[in-house]
């Protein structure tokens, strides 16, 4: 644990990393703040007594960090955003020249991130309109006029920019991604009121219920660790490779390939895809036509947290996902290309289309084992719940996921810009 945090407490050594640092402090406290300051129109006690009892609006508003259940003027939270990269990241597989662009370098990257900006809004505007219906039809929306109809819809629209933006700051200006920063800052604040829902259900018959948790909270924690840390060495050789003004003869290094390259992201995007069939049937099962209402209340049915049909889906999204991104954000032509550049090969591995193939050979494999894992601890908890039949944690498995990835990736991070730094020092 001392490692892990080394780097961190390192980091404000340096006047750089602790500039960076301070900046994501105080933009995640500004959000912070924003999720406390209410939007108008809606009974608030109504609203927390609707939520107190639908566990998908429960988890909703986790992954908000309370937002949804104090109606603040970020309601929203990052979903939209969330949603339009999913969708950004599809098209870029379909459409060749969002293809091409997104292998431009950092231009294309600038301007794919500008199209899923551009896409947030009108999905932002969608997604209010629909949580406004939701609202409105559980009653706590007391009053029904146009002005407070635009007033919550373009309240609710506004507050996923002003997050969007936050977010950006945050990954331009600070350390880490600021999406999932932010998502972690939600989750992590939810933490004492799901302890205080938790404990007030204790009694003599749940201690042995709340240590099985306990106890595969430790062990989930350790595995994603242990997943996250885990990588595959390639050995590469080096036919003429300089050390110390020394030429080498038939020296080496290693490629290691991470047996979770996607890290959090697979999680986040099946999270925001998997809770779509039981929004839309909140919102289907309360309109007057018949057909319509009926095919609500069957994905409402279906779709529920401790259901078969919610957790097998959820499941396979996060291995989909986890390919998905994993082919994203490494390109094994790419690699071989800059292995063939550098004079390096694999033993017994022609350089070039037959090296590509070999690194996606292994990646393939590698990033199995990481999915299943990824799947089995995200819905895990949920099955424990129904055996044990404490609902308050089921969520928890989903949350910590995030949270340790969240972790371990941003301290990888402030050590690599350590790294940097020391070899800049070394160079002057």
């Amino acid at each position: 644990m001392t490692d892990l945090f080394a780097p961190i407490i390192n980091s404000f050594k340096i006047p750089e990393l602790r500039r960076k640092i301070l900046v994501t402090a105080i933009l995640i406290i500004v959000y912070r703040i924003a999720a406390h300051i209410p939007a108008g129109g809606v009974d608030l006690i109504a609203l927390r007594s609707l939520f107190a009892g639908n566990q998908f609006l429960s988890l909703l508003d986790i992954f908000s960090g309370g937002t949804l259940v104090n109606f603040s003027i970020i309601s929203l939270g990052l979903n939209p955003y969330i949603n339009a990269s999913i969708i950004l990241q599809l098209l870029t597989m379909v459409f060749p020249a969002l293809e091409a662009l997104s292998k431009e370098g950092e231009y294309g990257q600038q301007k794919i991130n500008q199209y899923t900006r551009y896409l947030t809004v009108p999905l932002s505007l969608l997604q209010s309109i629909g949580m406004f219906t939701l609202l409105k039809n559980q009653g706590v929306v007391p009053q029904i006029t146009i002005v407070s109809i635009l007033t919550i819809i373009i309240t609710m629209t506004a507050g996923t920019i002003f997050v969007m933006w936050l977010g950006e700051l945050i990954t331009e200006y600070g350390i880490g991604n600021g999406i999932s920063l932010l998502i972690f800052a939600g989750i992590v604040a939810r933490v004492p009121i799901t302890m205080v829902q938790t404990v007030s259900i204790f009694d003599s018959q749940q201690v042995v219920n709340i240590l099985i948790f306990l106890i595969l909270a430790a062990a989930i924690t350790a595995g994603i660790v242990f997943v996250n840390e885990g990588k595959r060495q390639i050995m590469i050789q080096h036919a003429r490779r300089f050390l110390g003004g020394r030429q080498a003869v038939n020296s080496f290094s290693y490629l290691p390939l991470r047996v979770n390259q996607a890290g959090v992201m697979p999680i986040i995007f099946a999270v925001s895809l998997v809770l779509v069939p039981s929004f839309a049937g909140q919102y289907l099962s309360q309109v007057s036509q018949s057909n319509l209402s009926a095919v609500g209340k069957w994905l409402m049915s279906y779709f529920q947290m401790q259901s078969l049909t919610y957790n097998v889906v959820y499941f396979f999204l996060i291995i989909g996902f986890t390919y998905f991104y994993t082919a994203v954000i490494f390109n094994p032509n790419k690699i071989a290309e800059d292995i063939k550049k550098a004079g390096a090969f694999m033993a017994g591995i022609r350089p070039g289309t037959a090296t590509a193939a070999y690194l996606n050979y292994i990646l393939v494999r590698i990033t199995l084992a990481g999915a299943i894992f990824l799947g089995i601890v995200a819905i895990l908890p949920s099955i424990v719940s129904q055996m044990t039949g404490i609902t308050t944690l089921a969520i928890g498995g989903t949350g910590l996921l995030i949270v340790v990835s969240v972790i371990l990736d941003t301290a990888k991070q402030f050590e690599s810009k350590l790294v940097e730094r020391n070899y800049e020092t070394f160079l002057k």
